[in-house]
């Protein structure tokens, strides 16, 4: 690496790293090559390991991959700063002029006296904004990036809805929806074979999952860490299974499925 003098702060020796790797004359072939796209799935990766981290509750982790994130952050300005679009510092000053912006009941003299009045601020403030640029749609779901992983997209949109008071008034009726969904996916099932009637399924399936966001909702639960951490656990238990089954002499893929389902029942028992 090319010595980086006169940068005492850390983010100033980052940016000049990230520079450097930039340079035509010397930089590494690798981070010439890429561009927004191909770094794009990098940055929602990281930000999905942060998050993983913070499920595991792992406070060293949460420092590295706090850091890989802020890499994806400087790689984005640094290639922008090159096409003479925008820099880093631009980057920087454009969040704080929208966090003083967006907190008028911290930063100047509106009123907010509880969380739902600041969230309902945020929208309006996001409304203004979104007419300030010419943006004419006016519905409530405005502004619910395209982007977004579907269970972020659908409890965005059903919170955004349950504001205009759309929106069941208790978990309750949700339980309701959610069996209701569940056995028009049975009834899809038992009218043939899923691939005759795959795209039924798909949209009843799809109903499903969107009653089981809200559901996660209405528990103030967040479904993306809820499915984070049942993934770890089937992990952890699936590879306890393997591991048992290694421990006494079998392979875990040759034995038949009650013998596995006795294995899953004496890992649960162990944890």
């Amino acid at each position: 690496m090319k010595p980086v003098p006169g940068h005492p702060r850390p983010i100033d020796r980052l940016l000049a790293v990230m520079a450097d790797l930039r340079d035509p004359d010397g930089g590494c072939p690798w981070d010439l090559e890429q561009d927004f796209s191909s770094i794009a799935t990098y940055t929602i990766e990281e930000a999905y390991e942060v998050a993983e981290a913070i499920d595991r509750g792992d406070m060293a982790d949460l420092r590295d991959e706090l850091g890989d994130l802020l890499l994806q952050v400087v790689f984005h300005a640094q290639m922008a700063s090159e096409a003479g679009l925008f820099n880093f510092e631009d980057v920087a000053l454009s969040i704080t002029e929208k966090m003083l912006r967006r907190h008028p009941h911290v930063f100047a003299q509106a009123q907010a006296t509880d969380a739902g009045q600041v969230l309902a601020n945020w929208d309006q403030i996001k409304r203004a904004e979104r007419a300030a640029r010419g943006e004419s749609d006016n519905s409530a779901l405005a502004g619910i990036s395209a982007g977004l992983p579907e269970w972020l997209k659908a409890t965005k949109l059903q919170s955004r809805a349950a504001r205009t008071g759309f929106d069941w008034p208790g978990p309750g009726p949700v339980l309701d929806k959610l069996a209701e969904e569940l056995d028009e996916v049975r009834a899809e099932f038992d009218s043939g074979a899923p691939a005759d009637n795959h795209q039924a399924l798909e949209e009843e399936i799809g109903d499903l999952l969107f009653v089981a966001a809200n559901l996660a909702r209405h528990a103030r639960v967040d479904p993306g860490a809820a499915l984070r951490r049942a993934n770890l656990k089937f992990e952890r238990r699936f590879r306890a299974m393997e591991a048992l089954a290694a421990a006494q002499g079998q392979a875990f893929d040759q034995l038949d499925l009650p013998a596995q389902e006795a294995l899953w029942q004496a890992v649960k028992a162990q944890e």
